[in-house]
């Protein structure tokens, strides 16, 4: 998993940001049900997928938990699980 931060200028200086914590819910990606179709990283609205290698990845640092990757997966690969679980 790629961990990587927003940089925002807030105020006085320059902040790092990990934009994911707000999510109440997060992506699960079955990769035995991946067809490596590449719909997930097209439709998601803050880039958080990314292609490592053939395989698709969540950078959940980035995910707000909006669930656009599930509801575009044509082979049902990615569930939407409650966040601590």
């Amino acid at each position: 998993m790629s961990e990587k931060e927003y940089i925002v200028p807030i105020g006085e200086g320059v902040y790092e940001i990990n934009t994911g914590d707000w999510r109440t819910h997060r992506p699960v990606l079955d990769q035995d049900k991946c067809i490596k179709c590449g719909i997930c990283l097209t439709y998601c609205p803050v880039f958080s997928i990314y292609k490592e290698g053939e395989e698709y990845r969540i950078d959940l640092s980035y995910c707000k938990g909006c669930g656009v990757c599930m509801h575009e997966c044509p082979k049902d690969a990615i569930k939407m699980i409650e966040e601590g679980r």
